[in-house]
């Protein structure tokens, strides 16, 4: 459409370039691997439910083994959904020139292009009300990754699709589970969009902090990339409350994927070892690609995640986590995830 930002089609085909083909998609090993997830996810919806009291309102869980481009058109229909609000209230917001259109598209292409060769699996928790409910709420599990991960690390077929299931389907639980936790988190993405207009002066400020924190010998990207780095205060806030939802919702994942897997995972706490190293292991362009897209700010928010959860239930028992999911405003900030102290202050025991 010509009104549109992006030109989509544009952003597949650089996607999928930069994505390449893993032979190992082709083989017969896809097809046990559709099976094994059939079997999986059911008995991970299962065990997480028993861990967590999290239970999903939609019915059950849908697992879906797709391929790089599958992950790509994936995520593509979920852009798509998001920036429907955004052209629906106020299409003269977006530039739709077509130089910009194809510069979006490169740039995002090549984002999700790069992405989709280290994914293993995702939750798609964007829902569009006026498209086919069998095209959404679904469980991605991208086949060639996963098959190159176990081929890399000499990982037990079963025993490793078992225990990503259990974290997918956590966040599944925690976004159907929670009724208000899906629609605070695209509000606060639909906020964020209606905060993207460009500003010179912005970029100025962001260029001089820059050049500062260098002069200082700090990292000026270590915050969240780019994107912190030239956002306005207002986007630092919803960045903020974005990034402590996300690295609660990650680091009860992770939890509950290591609880839920005893007795069920005999390999667990080797892939959890072996995937933490992997998610640390990038070197040369594609460190300098997580630095600036904020990826690896991303890993250590999802660790603190982690440790938040840890702090609390030292203090509170076991499941404290739980007093969260009762109201939207129980949700940590990014500040609080790093001081638990101050959540438990702000949030008593009820």
């Amino acid at each position: 459409m010509a009104d549109e930002p992006v030109d989509w089609d544009l952003a597949r085909r650089v996607a999928v370039r930069v994505a390449g083909e893993e032979p190992l998609s082709r083989s017969y090993l896809g097809d046990m691997m559709r099976r094994d997830f059939s079997e999986f996810t059911p008995l991970a919806e299962e065990l997480v439910a028993k861990e967590t009291g999290l239970v999903s309102t939609e019915g059950a869980a849908r697992a879906v083994v797709i391929d790089r481009a599958g992950w790509i058109n994936a995520n593509l229909r979920s852009f798509r959904r998001l920036m429907k609000p955004v052209l629906g209230d106020a299409p003269d917001k977006v530039a739709t020139n077509a130089v910009s259109r194809k510069v979006s598209a490169t740039q995002l292409g090549a984002v999700l292009g790069w992405m989709s060769r280290r994914v293993l699996g995702q939750y798609d928790l964007l829902l569009a009300e006026d498209e086919d409910r069998e095209d959404q709420d679904l469980v991605y599990y991208v086949g060639p990754n996963i098959l190159a991960v176990e081929k890399r690390f000499a990982f037990d077929p079963k025993q490793f699709r078992l225990w990503l299931a259990l974290h997918e389907l956590t966040h599944r639980s925690q976004f159907t589970g929670v009724p208000w936790l899906r629609p605070q988190f695209l509000s606060l993405v639909n906020q964020m969009l209606d905060e993207v207009e460009p500003d010179v002066d912005r970029i100025k400020q962001g260029l001089n902090e820059f050049l500062q924190m260098k002069r200082e010998g700090k990292d000026p990207l270590a915050d969240g990339g780019v994107a912190q780095l030239f956002a306005s205060e207002r986007q630092r806030e919803l960045l903020d409350s974005v990034g402590g939802m996300m690295s609660l919702v990650e680091g009860h994942g992770d939890v509950t994927m290591s609880r839920a897997a005893m007795g069920h995972v005999p390999h667990a706490e080797r892939f959890h070892r072996v995937m933490q190293e992997r998610r640390n292991s990038a070197t040369g362009l594609n460190k300098t690609v997580q630095k600036i897209m904020g990826f690896e700010a991303k890993l250590a928010q999802y660790q603190a995640g982690e440790d938040f959860i840890a702090a609390i239930e030292a203090e509170r028992g076991p499941r404290a986590v739980d007093l969260i999911w009762q109201r939207a405003d129980h949700l940590p900030s990014m500040n609080e995830i790093r001081n638990p102290a101050q959540w438990m202050k702000r949030v008593p025991v009820s």
